[in-house]
């Protein structure tokens, strides 16, 4: 079945009885502990939830993770290298991903908050939360055009970075380069740069990745937008590395 939820390294339960009693979700906690998984099926009989979650005692690395929408964690820096490849390679884009004090190194969060947590019963009254959305892959070769058929001339070369874009080519015979670039879940984001007379000449273009398509809109200099399409002709891979 698909969970809407997905915690993993779920202790007592707390936040996945949490999401399905407040927020109506369905929900999976997976617990190594036992005695943990234990407490965390009684609390969800005591709270009338049990029927919209479940906890399993197992290793969160044998765990199915792609049919969550939202996946949350409590686990040390260490595990959660380890387990960002499969983050990767199995959830959707889009898929919501929020840790509990701990970031993931070079893959740079969407949002950071400190929350306030007067009684913790350690450190600093306070815990940071990080959340990630997982991003599409648009790296690869990319020829585009405008919806009406001009500039058919144009071709970029994307790398991506977890969710960062960087890229050359060229654009009306002219060489371009990707100045900025994101992605947020299927949503891509390119400034591109050019030198046109000695003025750099840029291209606000944004839209949605599907497969090996992109449908968007250009921003104009003067105002207004035009809608621009892409095709891939030669797939890229995510670099996910810390190297």
């Amino acid at each position: 079945p698909a969970y809407s939820v997905l915690d993993l390294g779920s202790g007592d339960g707390g936040f996945v009885i949490a999401a399905a009693k407040q927020r109506g979700a369905r929900g999976m906690g997976v617990e190594i502990d036992g005695n943990l998984v234990g407490a965390a099926r009684r609390e969800a009989q005591r709270e009338g939830v049990a029927r919209r979650v479940e906890f399993r005692e197992q290793n969160l690395f044998s765990t199915e993770i792609g049919q969550a929408t939202v996946v949350t964690m409590y686990l040390y820096p260490r595990l959660m290298l380890q387990l960002r490849p499969r983050l990767f390679a199995e959830l959707r884009p889009g898929t919501r991903i929020v840790s509990h004090d701990f970031d993931m190194e070079r893959w740079l969060p969407e949002a950071r908050l400190t929350v306030p947590v007067p009684d913790k019963p350690y450190g600093a009254p306070s815990s940071e939360v990080f959340f990630w959305i997982m991003p599409a892959n648009a790296a690869g070769i990319w020829k585009w055009r405008s919806a009406e058929g001009a500039e058919e001339d144009n071709e970029i070369a994307v790398s991506q970075t977890f969710q960062l874009l960087e890229g050359r080519g060229v654009s009306g015979g002219r060489p371009v380069r990707v100045e900025s670039g994101r992605m947020r879940g299927d949503e891509i984001r390119l400034m591109l740069a050019a030198e046109v007379d000695g003025r750099a000449l840029r291209r606000e273009l944004f839209g949605r990745v599907d497969g090996d398509a992109i449908r968007g809109k250009e921003r104009l200099p003067g105002g207004g937008e035009r809608d621009w399409v892409a095709t891939r002709v030669q797939r890229g891979s995510i670099k996910i590395s810390d190297e």
